[in-house]
């Protein structure tokens, strides 16, 4: 039976398997220097079954490490080893040492060994050897490195396992098609919306009911540069210029023609300058003062900046080193004339709205912005502003909810605070589903609450009640009224927050016609133990920061009560346990989801 396993990495992770004596480590030492040479960055992990050291007695980490250290490392200019003490009676989990990896600093880990793991891995086989197969008890086999006289009982991909070359390729292909699983958001199956709260679904299940069901907006706007910022482009913008349009420097210095030897000094004959050329066609032996950004001139083909040169008046001297093209930036080789600068579908930043400028248009046409109606639901909900009676609390998720749908460049359309009554919220209901394409309400989805909103729901169109395994926000309403979509969060506060993250965001991303976005999930290192429960996505709170090391840290706000709003205004992400993880330790890699984009 094999044992489980979940790559921790943002990058892959490829077994190379074999009985004994096939020859795995002699592959390897032929392997990696291949890949190597195709520009590939490469960690290893080998399984070592007996004892092992990677010192020597009497050198210092050695003795440092037997006199107990159980970490000891060792660092020089060249490289840097940590060795660690962790002595059990089985096998070392693979996971475990796959976080101690630099996953930013290579593009695939290569795992000699640990072959009863449900790794991904190619057999080696040599069949004079006489050993039966791996892959037929080994589902995740996906190809056999083998000699010509081996006969494969299967269709899986044959390698020649003297072929070095051929397996570097195969390698090199899957690494290529290699996509990593969304850490947060399980695959499961589909499933549509369940008429009761009896259907518990997995984050990734409760979206992908959801976009099942959203259809972009069709309409459009022709909407000038300075309306731009944060809408969806409906078409292509194609250049219509080269960019940059002529070929110019990038430095400022002395533009002219290469030659090889180069003379010991060029005439002078001119200057170019961004908007006023040089005219005439430089000639060999010349050389022209050049600006950034400036056109250069016809005949010259390298520049050599101002610091390297020796001007002199009339002549200049050339120093350092010098190559053909050198610091000369192409027409075109940014966008080239009828290429598209920006595709249909993106949504316009600062960046993009720049880049139209730059090729000239003044407006484009982008899709209409998407309409959400948004209410508070509750007789126990104050308005802020106004005396604050008993047993009540003022309303925060309604300016949540709008800031956060601005943000997303959506028009807003305020209904309120609907008293609990089924009359009110039928009215409610309808209103803003006659005026929006979404209507999202907060407040009395969960078990045991008033029930006029379910029951409103009920009579006005196809609604869902769900349970989310997931915390906090487990409660979530999600259906259809008319033609307009409607989600209902749960009340507190938090709560609200993380499930517009995890649901109403993507739904209104792919309404208003952005085809690009998917949720943004980033590696780093918990400097606290976080503990959770298998089968549940739990989201905390936490702050991020990059360490001494290099790499990202996170921690939790503190304290993670649903109803706790500062720790959401303390924090700066959502830190992301899975559904299979149950605690994790201090160092282990886990998920994040910045708040950037939202709050």
């Amino acid at each position: 039976m094999t044992t489980a396993f979940r790559n921790p990495l943002p990058v892959p992770v490829l077994g190379f398997c074999a009985y004994s004596g096939t020859g795995k480590t002699t592959l390897l030492l032929k392997l990696i220097p291949e890949l190597n040479r195709r520009g590939l960055k490469l960690a290893v992990v080998k399984h070592a079954h007996h004892d092992f050291d990677v010192d020597i007695p009497g050198k210092d980490s050695y003795e440092l490490r037997k006199a107990g250290a159980r970490q000891m490392l060792v660092a020089s200019h060249v490289r840097w080893a940590l060795m660690t003490e962790d002595a059990r009676d089985s096998d070392p989990e693979l996971p475990h040492l796959l976080n101690q990896i630099e996953a930013d600093k290579v593009d695939i880990v290569l795992v000699e060994g640990f072959k009863k793991l449900s790794l991904p891995k190619i057999e080696l086989h040599r069949a004079a050897h006489g050993k039966p197969f791996i892959h037929t008890q080994d589902p995740d086999i996906l190809a056999v490195a083998c000699c010509d006289d081996t006969q494969l009982p299967s269709d899986l991909p044959r390698l020649d396992i003297n072929n070095v070359a051929e397996i570097a390729d195969f390698v090199q292909q899957y690494i290529a098609n290699w996509c990593p699983a969304t850490p947060s958001l399980p695959l499961a199956p589909a499933c549509g919306c369940e008429a009761d709260m009896s259907k518990t679904l997995s984050v990734r299940q409760g979206m992908d009911a959801i976009l099942a069901k959203v259809v972009p907006v069709s309409e459009t706007d022709l909407a000038p540069l300075d309306e731009l910022d944060g809408r969806v482009l409906a078409c292509d913008a194609i250049s219509p210029v080269d960019v940059p349009q002529q070929t110019n420097s990038a430095m400022d210095g002395f533009a002219f023609r290469f030659a090889d030897p180069m003379p010991d000094a060029l005439n002078i004959v001119g200057a170019s300058f961004a908007g006023h050329g040089f005219a005439d066609t430089l000639k060999p032996g010349e050389a022209v003062r050049i600006m950034t950004g400036a056109p250069l001139p016809a005949g010259a083909d390298t520049v050599q900046p101002r610091e390297l040169a020796d001007d002199r008046g009339d002549t200049v001297s050339l120093q350092g080193k010098l190559e053909v093209g050198q610091h000369v930036r192409l027409a075109g080789e940014d966008i080239t004339k009828g290429a598209v600068a920006l595709g249909a579908g993106e949504r316009i930043d600062a960046a993009a709205t720049g880049l139209l400028a730059s090729l000239g248009f003044d407006k484009v046409q982008v899709k209409r912005r998407p309409r959400v109606a948004v209410f508070s639901t509750g007789d126990e909900v104050s308005a802020p502003g106004e005396p604050l009676a008993p047993s009540c609390i003022y309303d925060s998720n309604r300016f949540t909810i709008k800031n956060m749908a601005k943000r997303l460049g959506c028009e807003v359309i305020d209904l309120g605070i609907i008293e609990d009554s089924e009359a009110s919220l039928m009215a409610a209901l309808e209103q803003g589903a006659s005026c929006a394409d979404v209507v999202i309400s907060s407040g009395g989805v969960s078990v045991g609450d008033a029930d006029y909103i379910k029951t409103a729901l009920e009579k006005l169109g196809q609604i869902g009640f769900w349970r989310i395994n997931m915390r906090p926000g487990r409660p979530l309403a999600f259906g259809e009224i008319n033609r307009a979509l409607f989600f209902g969060l749960p009340g507190n506060p938090v709560a609200v927050m993380v499930s517009f993250l995890q649901f109403v965001q993507p739904a209104l991303r792919k309404l208003a016609g952005e085809n690009q976005y998917q949720p943004r999930f980033i590696p780093a290192i918990t400097d606290e133990v976080l503990r959770s429960r298998i089968g549940r996505t739990e989201f905390f709170r936490g702050i991020y920061h990059l360490g001494d090391d290099g790499q990202l840290h996170v921690k939790t706000t503190g304290a993670q009560g649903s109803g706790m709003l500062s720790s959401m205004v303390k924090g700066n992400c959502l830190i992301v346990l899975a559904e299979p993880d149950e605690q994790l330790a201090i160092g282990s890699r886990v998920y994040i989801q910045p708040f950037a984009d939202l709050l």
